[in-house]
C-alpha cells in the first residue's frame, strides 16, 4: 500500500493500495481533497503515509462496532488535527470548511459562505466548558454524552452489519 505519488483510476486499479489519491477519488465529483486529506490522517494510524488493510479494519470496526466512547475518541482524533490533546477553532474551522465545501455544491439552496464559522462558534459554545479557547477530550465526550443529537447519530450504524 504505497503511493502518495501514484495516481490511477479505481475504475482501472482492479484493487486498492490504500493511498490518499485513491481516497480522494472516491469523492471525484465533490471538493473533497481537503476533507479526504483529513480522514487519510485519522486512519493512517501508525503515520507512515498509506492506509494498511489493518489501519482501515480497525477504524471501520471503532466506526461501526466500537462503544460509544471508543466512537466518540475517534471523532476527537479526526478534528484534532495536529494531535496535541485538545481541538483548537482553527482546527475546527478547517474541518467545518472542508465539509462544507463538499456539501455546499450539492446542497439546495447552496450553504452560504459563513455557515462553517457559525457551526464553529457553535461547537465551542457548547463544548468548550471552560471558554479557554480549546476543547480538551473530556470536555468533547461529556457535551457529546450530553447532546441526544450527537447520540443518535453515534448510534446510526449499529444495526448496518
Amino acid at each position: 500500500m504505497k503511493g502518495k505519488n501514484r495516481k490511477q483510476n479505481l475504475s482501472d486499479a482492479g484493487e486498492l493500495d490504500g493511498s490518499y489519491d485513491q481516497l480522494t477519488e472516491l469523492f471525484y465529483f465533490l471538493d473533497s481533497s481537503t476533507y479526504a486529506h483529513f480522514l487519510f490522517e485519522a486512519f493512517d494510524t501508525d503515520k507512515n503515509g498509506s492506509i494498511s488493510f489493518e489501519d482501515f479494519a480497525m477504524g471501520l470496526s471503532i466506526i461501526l462496532r466500537g462503544t460509544i466512547n471508543d466512537r466518540l475518541n475517534w471523532a476527537f482524533n479526526l478534528y484534532d488535527l495536529n494531535k496535541d490533546g485538545c481541538i483548537t477553532k482553527e482546527e475546527m474551522m478547517a474541518i467545518m470548511k472542508s465539509i462544507y465545501d463538499m456539501m455546499g455544491k450539492c446542497t439546495s439552496p447552496c450553504m452560504q459562505d459563513d455557515a462553517h464559522r457559525e457551526h464553529v462558534e457553535s461547537f465551542f459554545q457548547k463544548m468548550d466548558r471552560n471558554n479557554d479557547g480549546v476543547v480538551t477530550i473530556e470536555e468533547f465526550i461529556e457535551s457529546c454524552q450530553k447532546d441526544e443529537n450527537i447520540m443518535r447519530s453515534m448510534q446510526l450504524f449499529d444495526n448496518v452489519i
